[in-house]
């Protein structure tokens, strides 16, 4: 796996250091590395109608210097190429302000609902679906711009989990946090709470011992994380992933696939490795969103499935995400796959496996019959 060095002094390994020194400006950014003629160019435009730069001094400390193509680089180094919008893109590219029921509430499927708590991030991912509220910058949503939130869920029971998403949660106060929490889980049929983070990644200082006994409370709770590329795991932010599992917290990650960042299997077999030495699953692999001014960053879906077929035969099924299209609009997600099934048909079901042999699997008579059978002729069960 690539090492990439890490910020180390008691300063720097303050996370609100962190925040408060992330580069914003072309000055600030050349303190890290040499931009070009174009990255200052697009620096300015994305200042002006884009989503502006932001990223920590951590996450910078792990670009290569001597590439310009490095994929840290890739992800939070603006480019010209953003103001180019190809066909398909959508400044709301998952329909989320057509599916709002409530301030800062999207609910998309029956029994979960994602609840935006902030608007800020720590480092801003090019490739970010939520640009057109992450580019406010307004940070952490009042309690009081959430209790309709709230109270919607408490009339919903039909809810059972719910996402915290932003922006990024972990970004808030911890005393916030909590707050919130409690609030939801005064709620009684929620059952889980889900925090989308990519804190791990790009601020991990910011995950101690604190916050993990300030979340013990609320179990359970479930942590979706985000790492797109191997250089991404440096000893801090797989001290940052083991702090959270000691503390009892089941931990998932999701990975944008990205043209140049980790459209490649050896990268993604690196990274989903690594995860799970940490003892992180590997959830989702998200073909990216239509984004807009993101086009030159998205994989076509004919790729990201060869890419995805490669997998199973490089590593173990632990290790192999879901690959996933969140369609345009809204539509909720769709997963990929290559279809196994060459064949089927009395009985006799003709599987491909991933080394592309053909292997013939046989019912026994009895499922084949009741497969057979119509529904309508069958016996209900005794009462």
């Amino acid at each position: 796996m690539v090492q990439a060095r890490d910020t180390t002094t008691s300063r720097e390994n303050d996370w609100r250091w962190q925040l408060r020194h992330a580069a914003t400006t072309t000055d600030h950014l050349e303190r890290f590395f040499d931009l070009t003629d174009a990255e200052r160019q697009a620096i300015a435009l994305a200042s002006d109608r884009g989503l502006p730069l932001l990223a920590t001094p951590y996450f910078l400390s792990l670009v290569d210097r001597s590439r310009v193509d490095c994929p840290i680089r890739r992800q939070c180094v603006p480019s010209l190429e953003e103001q180019q919008w190809v066909p398909g893109d959508r400044v709301d590219p998952l329909g989320e302000d057509d599916h709002l029921v409530a301030p800062r509430l999207i609910q998309r499927y029956p029994d979960r609902a994602l609840l935006l708590v902030t608007t800020a991030c720590a480092v801003h991912c090019r490739f970010c679906t939520r640009a057109r509220l992450v580019r406010e910058g307004r940070g952490a949503a009042p309690i009081s711009e959430l209790r309709p939130a709230f109270e919607y869920l408490r009339m919903h029971p039909e809810v059972r989990e719910v996402i915290l998403s932003g922006g990024d949660p972990l970004l808030m106060s911890t005393g916030r946090l909590v707050t919130i929490l409690r609030a939801l889980r005064e709620i009684p049929q929620l059952e889980v709470i889900r925090i989308g983070t990519r804190i791990p990644s790009v601020l991990p200082m910011r995950i101690d011992s604190a916050l993990v006994r300030a979340l013990r409370d609320f179990h359970p709770i479930w942590f979706m994380v985000h790492f797109n590329h191997p250089r991404e795991l440096t000893p801090l932010s797989r001290n940052a992933l083991t702090t959270l599992v000691d503390g009892g917290f089941p931990v998932l990650a999701q990975t944008v696939l990205l043209r140049g960042v980790n459209d490649d299997p050896l990268v993604l077999e690196a990274l989903f490795r690594a995860l799970i030495r940490e003892r992180v699953r590997p959830y989702y692999l998200l073909h990216a969103d239509v984004a807009a001014g993101t086009g030159h960053l998205r994989t076509s879906v004919e790729r990201s499935l060869e890419i995805y077929s490669t997998l199973p035969g490089r590593v173990s099924g632990i290790a192999v995400p879901k690959l996933v299209v969140d369609t345009p609009g809204g539509h909720g997600k769709v997963v990929l796959g290559l279809p196994p099934i060459v064949r089927s048909s009395n009985g006799r079901t003709l599987l491909r496996t991933f080394r592309g042999e053909d292997v013939e699997v046989q019912d026994p008579p009895s499922a084949s019959r009741r497969a057979r059978r119509s529904p309508s002729r069958r016996r209900p069960p005794p009462p």
